[in-house]
């Protein structure tokens, strides 16, 4: 129902200005609770210690996202402590990373990324991890710490507002985040802020083919599980491009297949079916780009 009832044609752009403004703030307070909520979860996880990621039906109320994650443990820089299994791939493999490259890690958890990047640019090079999470921040630093790494660091921030300088990191690398946050176009475009000229990201992310049932984009459980949240891959491709960057390219991806029982745990069964019969497919995938 409009905010501002048209009583006469003279008021009709006033009405018009006023429901538009308060359509606005509703999509801004939906977008906010969405941001709220995964900070919220994220910390719940770290909190109760489960390595089942953030979607996890087992502690979490979400989607297990061992579906997702990729394993770590034989990468060279690995601490355990620091992977709870929350990626959607492993961005360092595609990130070409070298000896004194400065990293930025968007979504940096409790540092796993990190430290394998670390391994990689060695002594010479430097990490800077955000993550929106304070609790989150505080393991990451504890890691750190523990195993005495020094040029790895971790800020408190929103990927939409990243707490870095402009053209000041060789590569952003990032795990299965940016499908977690509303406006996916702010956070590349501070990507494309951040780094160098000729630097380039390699970003692990779920996509999806095709439009997602309305029923699946409004369940915040599988946003926070990292399926709602998921942007159509042509127009992921075509914000990047548009935002300027060059070489796009998907490194790898693969189609994640959700058990029945799991996704109607959020849906209904005819809301199921419409997905299904949608023939829309939900990917993790890798994605490379280089700026200008």
């Amino acid at each position: 129902m409009d905010s501002c009832v048209k009583q006469n044609s003279n008021q009709n752009q006033f009405c018009e200005q006023q429901n538009s403004q308060f359509k606005k703030s509703e999509n801004e307070l939906a977008e906010e609770s969405i941001i709220n909520n995964v900070k919220l979860r994220y910390g719940e996880i770290l909190e109760q210690k489960v390595n089942l990621g953030c979607c996890s039906t087992q502690g979490c109320g979400t989607i297990d996202y061992a579906i997702f994650a990729e394993k770590y443990q034989n990468l060279q820089g690995y601490i355990p402590e620091a992977d709870l299994g929350l990626g959607c791939g492993i961005p360092t493999e595609f990130a070409e990373l070298k000896k004194g490259d400065v990293v930025l890690d968007l979504g940096s958890g409790a540092g796993n990324d990190c430290f394998i990047a670390k391994a990689q640019v060695g002594e010479s090079g430097r990490v800077i991890g955000v993550d929106m999470t304070p609790s989150m921040i505080r393991k990451a630093q504890l890691n750190s710490d523990k195993y005495n790494i020094r040029n790895v660091e971790f800020r408190q921030g929103d990927i939409t507002d990243i707490p870095v300088l402009d053209n000041y990191v060789d590569v952003v690398i990032s795990n299965c985040v940016i499908n977690l946050v509303p406006d996916k176009r702010k956070v590349f475009s501070e990507i494309h802020r951040v780094l160098k000229q000729n630097g380039h990201f390699s970003i692990s992310d779920v996509l999806s083919t095709g439009d997602l049932p309305l029923a699946i984009r409004k369940a915040q459980e599988l946003h926070i599980g990292g399926v709602s949240g998921a942007l159509r891959k042509d127009i992921y491709l075509k914000t990047l491009e548009d935002l300027g960057f060059i070489d796009i390219q998907i490194k790898k991806e693969k189609v994640i297949d959700f058990p029945d029982e799991l996704m109607l745990k959020y849906v209904s069964q005819e809301e199921l079916n419409e997905f299904q019969n949608s023939g829309t497919k939900i990917l993790s995938a890798t994605i490379f780009a280089r700026k200008k």
